[in-house]
């Protein structure tokens, strides 16, 4: 009997794809091998680079990657959907994400837990002028550019053209913020706010903050849904047992946990959780540095940054995370036989490169992108995650009214989707 499989992955690649009747799509081979040897190559590499620790972040990388593409996790898709017509599935995974994060990550703190014997510490960051800016601005370009940061390094790796644009220009817009942090961390700010250490609540105070939190949103996202009676998701394959794990797709909340845990993995191996865009400042700072333009005088590239500058990329935890990512998505398209790119329409071009410029300024001056400051900065019990979710909310209001400039269509109430 013939089974059913994901369809080939649409533009707005954040989205989740229709199913469509007819037999899984083939194994594309030659992309398997491709991605295992490239695989192995960066991983040796990495190794004698730097060290084992930095080869184990890769594989969690790869982890990463898989777990992103094969359940289509959206950031970007859950805003608009939410925002345009009132479907809560996405945020409701979100919030089963961060409730299992905020928990492994309250344990690791509490108990300083380390697989290195790296103090763990958290991205607990001020609430100011230029997260509001550089968050609300981020909520724009995930928008335009059809995808946030995780989303944006799994598309590549998964084969949408239009996401290279939107790296590309993330990479220039994240380097021009890194140019001007001095301006904006002189801005009016707060003190770094934590809900476990600054309140005088402990971790475990902070984590029955944050589950009352998690657990109002969560049910008062019932009650929305069943106010507005938005469109449901349409389920990714019908596919089961192994094949789903491997060929399929997995649903929204199975991964949900899992990326919950390879956070908390990332917190407890090198002692910080999760990011994504600091490499994207650092990819575009030694490439200006390479060319002459002296990038070690900005204020951005002092103390930690200034080694990475001077290091090798494989150095770089995050820069490795990354490439894990990429490679793991591409190994997971190529599986379900999904990885096919495609000419880039004009519009999406256009859309995609503002889109990626507002997102790489936006998480420079907001410290952070949807993981490094909304995942890992709400896990890490910091207000200013909060803050940078209600600005990229907002964010995303105004981009639904800018997206079909671009020909970029936005989710109708009546539309079933996808």
């Amino acid at each position: 009997m013939a089974q059913t499989t994901t369809s080939a992955i649409p533009q707005n690649w954040d989205q989740r794809s229709t199913t469509v009747k007819g037999p899984i799509k083939p194994i594309q081979k030659p992309y398997v091998m491709i991605g295992l040897l490239g695989i192995i190559a960066l991983f040796t590499a990495t190794v004698i680079v730097a060290d084992w620790v930095q080869g184990f972040l890769f594989i969690i990388g790869i982890a990463l990657g898989m777990a992103l593409l094969y359940a289509r996790f959206g950031f970007t898709s859950a805003f608009r959907r939410l925002v345009s017509v009132g479907n809560v599935q996405g945020l409701q995974a979100h919030m089963l994400m961060l409730a299992a994060a905020t928990t492994l990550f309250a344990l690791i703190f509490a108990t300083g837990f380390s697989f290195t014997g790296t103090d763990p510490t958290g991205y607990v960051s001020p609430v100011g002028v230029s997260v509001l800016v550089g968050a609300f601005m981020f909520g724009i370009g995930m928008q335009l550019g059809s995808g946030c940061a995780s989303g944006t390094l799994y598309s590549v790796g998964g084969g949408s053209s239009s996401m290279i644009l939107t790296l590309f220009f993330f990479i220039v817009g994240s380097v021009a913020g890194a140019y001007h942090i001095a301006f904006w961390q002189g801005t009016p700010q707060m003190e770094p706010f934590s809900l476990a250490e600054s309140t005088g609540f402990g971790y475990f105070g902070g984590w029955a903050l944050q589950m009352a939190l998690f657990a109002a949103i969560y049910f008062g996202t019932v009650l929305f849904a069943k106010w507005k009676n938005p469109p449901m998701m349409k389920p990714l394959s019908t596919t089961s047992g192994f094949k789903k794990i491997v060929r399929g797709s997995w649903p929204l909340f199975s991964a949900a946990i899992i990326l919950a845990v390879l956070n908390a993995l990332v917190l407890a191996v090198r002692g910080t959780p999760w990011g994504i865009t600091s490499a994207f400042a650092l990819w575009g700072g030694k490439f200006l540095d390479f060319i002459g333009i002296d990038v070690a005088s900005w204020e951005y590239f002092t103390g930690a940054n200034a080694e990475a500058l001077s290091s090798s990329v494989l150095a770089d935890s995050t820069s490795v995370l990354n490439f894990g990512i990429i490679l793991g998505a591409f190994v997971s398209a190529s599986l379900q036989g999904t990885f096919n790119p495609k000419r880039v329409k004009p519009g999406v071009a256009g859309a995609s490169i503002i889109g990626g410029l507002l997102m790489g300024y936006g998480a420079r001056l907001a410290y952070g992108c949807n993981i490094g400051a909304y995942f890992g900065g709400i896990a890490s019990f910091s207000l200013h995650g909060w803050v940078w979710a209600v600005m990229a909310i907002l964010g995303t209001g105004l981009a639904l009214f800018i997206r079909p400039l671009f020909g970029l269509a936005n989710p109708k109430p009546k539309d079933s989707l996808c």
